[in-house]
């Protein structure tokens, strides 16, 4: 009887995927712009320069010993090591730093903070001049016990804070002039409500005020993105029926073979903001998956857009764990509006157009609109100082880097 070495040849075995080979074979699998892809050396040992070689500034590499912070960057909305506070800067006072909102959630809003107090100083140090906000970031940064004094209608106050990491809100209700403004900043998987995110933060809100039939504002403005799914499923609160947003993108088989895929998610009825007065607010910082939200919004509601023309970015990207534990982040998606048309590079064009898309600009749009008077010129606030000030730039300590991203395994 023969043996077996009588008919098999010895073989060499396959060398095992390096991470380098491994994320240039998913480039080569998803990459949106094949035509760059034979620009790739397909051995090498630098994964950011094989990602350096493509044109999209979208796509990119984030090492293993970032990973994690990247992916909870992405999902949450976790402030690392905070108090809990949004921040206003007016330079013509004393003491310029101005709490603009406090986390109910944290150890600022436990502690009792009150909202538009001015901050005297952290620590021992004034918050004085023009960098006022860099020297208070930077005490934050590297104290973990932080004692702030805050002076709000004439009474001073001195707290002791313990800082941790912070759920934010992404979805924030004011009223000014009489008309509620419903600020969104982001689109997170887990935020302060941490089972449903930024969707269910908006739910809550529309669910509790489904009797209204005040005309509101939305602000989008100098919101990134974020996720692609809850930015659609958030429109639909809007939207009776249609389609909310068609996607196409680049991907592959079980086998490797490649994958073009394409989807239209459409509106189901019955949700509460259906049917009421909006005018949604965006400006040149309004990307992504915000776009894809505000556009749903415009053709598929009859919700009015004011402001200033949006970013211009209709392509989004996926996520993947890599075998050494990195992440890639991969543009293989393109965004239609529910009419089927494109808007990258040309961004969303509002139906108000303003030279600046200011909180006015949004009143005498629902002014013009629906007849709903917003006071021209109004003071944003009254300062603790009782003057009078114009609508301020809100500072987080914690920047948003959104996109429109999907999962690569969704």
């Amino acid at each position: 009887m023969s043996s077996c070495s009588d008919f098999f040849e010895p073989v060499d075995s396959t060398p095992a995927p390096t991470e380098y080979s491994y994320n240039y074979w998913l480039l080569q699998k998803t990459y949106l712009f094949e035509d760059e892809l034979p620009l790739l050396d397909e051995q090498g040992d630098s994964v950011n320069e094989l990602y350096n070689k493509l044109s999209d500034p979208y796509t990119r590499y984030v090492p293993p010993s970032k990973s994690e912070a990247a992916i909870s960057h992405i999902n949450t909305s976790i402030v690392p090591g905070d108090v809990g506070m949004e921040y206003s800067l007016f330079n013509q006072m004393e003491h310029p730093l101005v709490i603009y909102r406090v986390y109910a959630e944290s150890p600022a809003g436990r502690a009792g903070i009150k909202r538009y107090g001015n901050i005297l100083n952290v620590n021992g140090v004034e918050i004085t001049g023009d960098r006022a906000f860099d020297i208070y970031d930077s005490i934050l940064t590297h104290n973990k016990e932080i004692s702030i004094t805050v002076t709000y209608s004439g009474d001073t106050s001195t707290y002791e804070l313990t800082k941790e990491d912070v759920y934010a809100p992404t979805v924030f209700v004011d009223t000014l002039n009489g008309i509620e403004i419903i600020t969104i900043t982001g689109f997170k998987l887990n935020t302060v409500d941490k089972e449903n995110g930024t969707l269910g933060e908006l739910t809550t809100y529309l669910e509790s005020t489904r009797n209204s039939k005040a005309p509101r504002l939305i602000d989008l403005r100098g919101n990134p993105g974020g996720h692609v799914n809850h930015c659609t499923a958030m429109a639909d609160l809007f939207m009776e029926k249609g389609n909310i947003s068609t996607r196409s993108w680049r991907s592959f088989a079980g086998d490797g073979s490649p994958l073009y895929n394409k989807v239209t998610v459409v509106a189901k009825p019955g949700d509460a903001g259906e049917k009421k007065n909006f005018v949604a607010l965006v400006n040149g910082g309004s990307a992504s998956c915000a776009e894809i939200f505000a556009v749903a919004l415009q053709e598929g509601a009859n919700i009015p857009i004011a402001g200033t023309v949006s970013y211009g970015k209709g392509i989004g990207q996926s996520t993947w764990k890599t075998m050494a534990g990195g992440l890639s982040l991969i543009t293989n998606l393109e965004f239609l509006t529910p009419k089927g048309n494109s808007y990258h590079k040309k961004g969303i064009i509002p139906d108000y157009p303003c030279s600046e898309a200011s909180l006015q600009c949004g009143f005498d749009a629902l002014e013009s609109i629906f007849g709903k008077k917003g006071t021209k010129k109004q003071a944003f606030k009254k300062s603790a100082t009782g003057s009078d000030v114009s609508e301020p730039q809100i500072l987080r300590r914690y920047k948003d880097l959104g996109g429109a991203i999907i999962e690569g395994d969704e």
